[in-house]
């Protein structure tokens, strides 16, 4: 790995990914594609587009061997929670479990961010 590359790291929770800050708190990586705008491209335009950009160059095998992508280990634990939270979390569909994960993991980071 060339001394111009820099290491990143990405953990993917409930399937999204999250950049590692050299804090060690976790920031959503959110894209920034206009998908209409790239709807409305030619084959050729995207690969131009593509092509031109130098954060979109491939990565090399080297590169590919170092990448890292964890998963937090998920514990099983039982909690108590009030009736009306539990049912809120529940209420905005499937994936309540994570979604209380990681408003936990955000007032974990902000603690730790705080001192």
């Amino acid at each position: 790995m060339s001394s111009a590359l820099k290491k990143g790291r990405a953990v993917l929770i409930g399937g999204k990914p999250y950049k590692r800050e050299a804090d060690g708190s976790l920031v959503p990586m959110a894209g920034q594609t206009n998908f209409d705008q790239l709807d409305a491209m030619t084959d050729a335009q995207v690969e131009a587009g593509a092509k031109s950009d130098p954060d979109s160059l491939a990565m090399s095998d080297e590169e590919w061997a170092e990448a890292e992508i964890s998963k937090p280990l998920k514990v099983p634990m039982t909690v108590r929670v009030d009736s009306d939270v539990l049912d809120w979390f529940k209420g905005n569909g499937k994936g309540y479990q994570t979604r209380i994960n990681t408003v936990l993991r955000r007032y974990m980071e902000t603690q730790k961010k705080a001192g």
